[in-house]
C-alpha cells in the first residue's frame, strides 16, 4: 500500500472522514463563514410519530430484512468514504498520486463543505434509528449525533457535483453513484430515508454558492487542464 499525507479528522455532527490534508484548515477557501442559511436550506424532517416518521423507520427495519453481505460491505465502504474512491467511476487513473493540484482543490472543498454544514444536525435534533427502535442492529458504527441531515449524503452530493463540474461527460455516473452512496446510510441502519433527502437540499445549496466563487471557477480549469493528459489516454 502506498503512503498517504497524513490524516485529519474532519466532523460534521458524527460524521467521520479522513482527508489527506497538508495542514489542518476549517474552510474558507470558496466559501466565506456563514455562507450557506442553514434553517433556510433545511426543511424539518418528520415529525416523531407521524407516518411519514413511520414509515422512515418501516424502511430501515425492511432494508435491514433484506440486507446481503454485499449490503454490508458497501456500507461499511461508505462510512469512510474517500473521494479518490470515485475512480470506480472515472478510471484507475483518477488517484491521489497522478492529481496533485486536483487532490488540493477537493481537499479545499471538502473543508468549505463541511465549515458550511457545520451546526445542520442541532437544528433539527432527532435521534437515529436504532435510538427509535432497538430491533435494528446498525453494521456500521453508531454515533451520538443527531441523524438530520446525513452529512454523508451532503458530502456525497458535493463531491459528485464537483467532480461532474471537472468531468462534465460522467454527471451522470456520478451522481448515480452519489444516490447510492447515500442509500448505503439507510443500508447501514444509521438514517431514515428523509435524512438522505435533508444531506441532498443541503448539498445542493452548498455547490449552488461554490459554483459563484471565482476561485472556485479558476480551481475547475486546473484540475480540467491537470486531468487533460489522462483523459486523452483514455480516448486513445
Amino acid at each position: 500500500m502506498k503512503k498517504v499525507p497524513a490524516l485529519v479528522t474532519v466532523l460534521l455532527g458524527g460524521l467521520l472522514v479522513l482527508t489527506p490534508v497538508q495542514a489542518a484548515g476549517g474552510g474558507g477557501s470558496f466559501l466565506p463563514p456563514g455562507a450557506i442559511d442553514l434553517p433556510a436550506v433545511l426543511p424539518p424532517p418528520p415529525a416523531a410519530g407521524s407516518v411519514a416518521a413511520l414509515g422512515d423507520l418501516e424502511t430501515v427495519r425492511q432494508v435491514q430484512a433484506a440486507r446481503t453481505p454485499a449490503d454490508v460491505a458497501w456500507a461499511k465502504l461508505i462510512e469512510k468514504d474517500q473521494v479518490f474512491n470515485h475512480a470506480s467511476v472515472l478510471g484507475s487513473w483518477f488517484t491521489r498520486e497522478n492529481l496533485p493540484v486536483t487532490a488540493e482543490f477537493l481537499r479545499r472543498v471538502t473543508e468549505d463543505m463541511f465549515a458550511a454544514g457545520k451546526g445542520a444536525k442541532g437544528i433539527f435534533p432527532r435521534p437515529r434509528p436504532p435510538r427509535a427502535d432497538p430491533a435494528v442492529q446498525p453494521c456500521v458504527e453508531l454515533s451520538d449525533s443527531g441523524s438530520y441531515p446525513s452529512g454523508h449524503a451532503m458530502q456525497a452530493h458535493v463531491w459528485a457535483a464537483v467532480l461532474g463540474d471537472i468531468f462534465p461527460d460522467r454527471q451522470a455516473a456520478l451522481r448515480a453513484r452519489a444516490q447510492q452512496a447515500a442509500w448505503g446510510r439507510v443500508v447501514g441502519g444509521v438514517h431514515y430515508p428523509s435524512d438522505l433527502v435533508g444531506g441532498r437540499l443541503l448539498a445542493e445549496a452548498i455547490v449552488a454558492a461554490l459554483r459563484k466563487s471565482p476561485a472556485y471557477r479558476a480551481g475547475l480549469e486546473k484540475c480540467r487542464a491537470e486531468a487533460a493528459p489522462f483523459l486523452l489516454q483514455r480516448a486513445a
